[in-house]
C-alpha cells in the first residue's frame, strides 16, 4: 500500500508561530521534537504521518492518531517509522519504507507499507 502527502511549509510555520511548542506537541512525540530543528523538517514529519495513515487506508483519526506514529532516522540518516500502542499488530505491518523531501515551499512524503 502506498500513501503520499504534501503540505505547505508556510502552513506549518504559521501553526508553530501561533501555538509554539504546544502546537507541535499535538502531532510530534518528544523523541521527534528532539530530532527536528528546522521548520522544513517539522513539515516533513507532518507529511510523513499523513502519508503513513493514507497507506494504511484509515487516515488520521480514531483508529490511528499522530502520536501512534513515530518517525525516526536510521543510522544512515534515512527516515523510517514505527507504529506504537499496539498499532503494528492491529495493522499487521510486515515491512515499510518512508521517503521525505522538501522543495519550493512544500514538504512531501511517500510511505510504502507491506501488510501480512
Amino acid at each position: 500500500m502506498i500513501g503520499i502527502d504534501i503540505v505547505s511549509i508556510d502552513r506549518i510555520e504559521k501553526l508553530h508561530k501561533r501555538f509554539g511548542t504546544k502546537g507541535l506537541e499535538r502531532f510530534l512525540l518528544p523523541s521527534e521534537l528532539q530530532e527536528v530543528n528546522r521548520i522544513e523538517s517539522i513539515a516533513g514529519y507532518w507529511a510523513a504521518k499523513e502519508a503513513i495513515a493514507k497507506a494504511l487506508k484509515c487516515g488520521i483519526g480514531k483508529k490511528l492518531g499522530f502520536k501512534d506514529i513515530e518517525i525516526y532516522k536510521e543510522p544512515s540518516g534515512a527516515p523510517n517509522f514505527r507504529l506504537l500502542n499496539h498499532k503494528e499488530e492491529l495493522f499487521l505491518i510486515q515491512d515499510r519504507s518512508l521517503s521525505i523531501t522538501h522543495d519550493g515551499g512544500f514538504a512531501i512524503a511517500a510511505a510504502i507499507i507491506l501488510r501480512r
